[in-house]
């Protein structure tokens, strides 16, 4: 199974921003442990390209590990050599999603607009990134599906264990999901990791009844 497949079948992509060398590891441990294997760390972090690398060390091909807020294509190459499988980036950004497809990783780009989400498939992405979807909803998803049925569609922003379930429904192939899951603001003890790995097994949870 491809590593596209993998996210898809999966539901859920982890995003992780405000993370530290010294905690990622063991947040990428929660997750996985509550079945949660596809995770973006975002790249204005400080030392984003050390816990990539950590992460990738870590667990292999047991977590997909991807770069976020990526905003060019310096940016994506880096963070590929550091071992990123995934490149994500909040708009559609051409030169970026080329290099991605250069290097074989996957490349999901932010897009709202169906003008934005047709442009970003037709240069070459392999999941669009529905971005912010919170403003239009899950029924917004089923409406693109409409007239552009073969783009598979990824919400974020705004996604919670309660409504996650609706995008799915409504066509959504996977979810981002940021600090309704992973929230570093809070204090990192034995815990927040408990809690976090519940939370992560809430989420896959959701996407297979909403599947079923």
């Amino acid at each position: 199974m491809s590593l596209l497949e993998q996210i898809k079948e999966n539901g859920i992509v982890a995003v992780i921003r405000g993370a530290t060398t010294e905690n990622i590891v063991e947040i990428a441990r929660a997750l996985k442990n509550g079945g949660v294997k596809a995770l973006e760390i975002t790249v204005e972090t400080p030392k984003v390209l050390s816990m990539i690398e950590r992460v990738s060390d870590a667990f292999g091909e047991e977590v997909i590990v991807g770069a976020g807020t990526v905003l060019d294509p310096e940016t994506a190459r880096a963070a590929i050599m550091a071992g990123a499988k995934f490149i994500f980036s909040p708009t559609v950004h051409p030169e970026t999603i080329k290099m991605a497809k250069r290097y074989g990783v996957i490349s999901i780009p932010g897009a709202l607009t169906p003008t934005e989400i047709l442009t970003a498939y037709e240069n070459g992405a392999d999941l669009i990134k529905v971005f912010p979807a919170h403003v239009f909803g899950p029924r917004y998803i089923k409406d693109i599906h409409g007239p552009l049925p073969h783009i598979p569609l990824m919400p974020t922003g705004g996604l919670d264990v309660d409504n996650v379930g609706d995008y799915i429904k409504a066509g959504a192939v996977a979810a981002g999901i940021g600090s309704s899951l992973v929230n570093t603001k809070k204090q990192m003890d034995s815990d927040f990791f408990i809690e976090l790995e519940n939370k992560a097994a809430q989420f896959v949870q959701a996407v297979k009844e909403a599947r079923a």
